[in-house]
């Protein structure tokens, strides 16, 4: 199949990862949404509450917000107040939540292996810096926007 666009790329590795995903979600009952906010805080620590969260993975607030009560009522997130701004929250993975998290790293990295099969070292070097330009790029025309 050949892929017409670049949103029509995105979409299909989207697609295609949550494809991948599935049979882990199904075996640990928790919905696609839930798994990758666990996912996300574990990878990106940094982009620890939920509006980081909304912002970075482009998820709606009120759907995001329904799975972070779910994995704190189930154990798996923990939230606690921010140093000097109280009406933030910061959320983070519990130890139940472990096993959970090793498990998908093994798929994302299973996943990662298999989008990049027939590609060599120097073309993923290429696509990472068109990608960093692309994100900078991105980044520099958002700020015009905001200021």
């Amino acid at each position: 199949m050949k892929c017409r666009n670049n949103v029509t790329i995105f979409r299909s590795f989207v697609e295609a990862y949550e494809h991948f995903c599935k049979p882990l979600c199904r075996e640990l009952a928790m919905p696609q949404m839930a798994f990758d906010i666990l996912m996300f805080l574990s990878n990106n620590p940094e982009f620890c509450t939920a509006k980081e969260i909304s912002q970075q993975r482009g998820f709606k607030e009120n759907i995001l917000s329904v799975n972070i009560n779910k994995l704190v009522c189930e154990g798996y997130l923990q939230r606690f107040s921010v140093e000097g701004d109280r009406r933030k929250v910061r959320l983070v993975c519990t130890p139940k939540a472990q096993p959970i998290i090793e498990r998908g790293r093994r798929r994302q990295n299973e996943f990662n292996q298999m989008i990049r099969e027939g590609l060599t070292e120097e073309e993923l070097e290429v696509c990472r810096r068109c990608l960093e330009i692309v994100g900078r790029n991105a980044w520099r025309i958002k700020q015009m926007e905001e200021g």
